[in-house]
């Protein structure tokens, strides 16, 4: 219990708890906040990502040939959107990151956004397992701290008695 593991990867250094002075602890206590942090920001993108590809889905499914014709607002940028026609109701041009676009049939479409909507919830399950570790070596940093301070105070009280 007094050792933890920085990582799961192989070859990652392993740290005796029980070594570190409680400024150590303190410090690595914050490392590990900060990687907890990190994990919590890299989830809420993570979760945004997934919600757009589930939109994105959504709309290519309601894609139908009784919809060729129809008025649609078409986005130019998250913001802004232009009045459009729907002229093709079996291809689709899909925004496939960092400003490339690819024509795809419906189909192909579907089968795209499913993939990457299973990609992202991959994901996100490696980092909530990632920051599941994270928390129990936070854990035991903290009790490792809280049986220093205890001991410092016994020593401190032991002395002036």
């Amino acid at each position: 219990m007094a050792s933890i593991s920085m990582a799961p990867a192989p070859g990652m250094q392993q740290i005796d708890l029980s070594k570190l002075n409680i400024g150590q602890l303190a410090q690595l206590k914050q490392q590990v906040d900060h990687d907890l942090q990190v994990f919590q920001e890299s989830l809420q993108a993570l979760k945004i990502a997934q919600g757009k590809f589930v939109d994105s889905g959504e709309t290519v499914e309601k894609l139908t040939p009784s919809t060729k014709g129809k008025t649609i607002l078409v986005p130019l940028t998250s913001s802004m959107y232009v009045s459009g026609t729907i002229a093709d109701t079996e291809n689709v041009i899909i925004d496939i990151g960092t400003g490339y676009y690819v024509q795809k049939d419906i189909d192909g479409a579907k089968d795209y956004f499913k993939r990457k909507v299973a990609f992202v919830t991959e994901q996100m399950e490696k980092i909530q397992v990632l920051g599941i570790e994270k928390t129990k070596v936070k854990d035991a940093i903290c009790m490792m701290m809280e049986m220093k301070l205890q001991a410092q105070a016994e020593t401190q009280k032991a002395s002036s008695s």
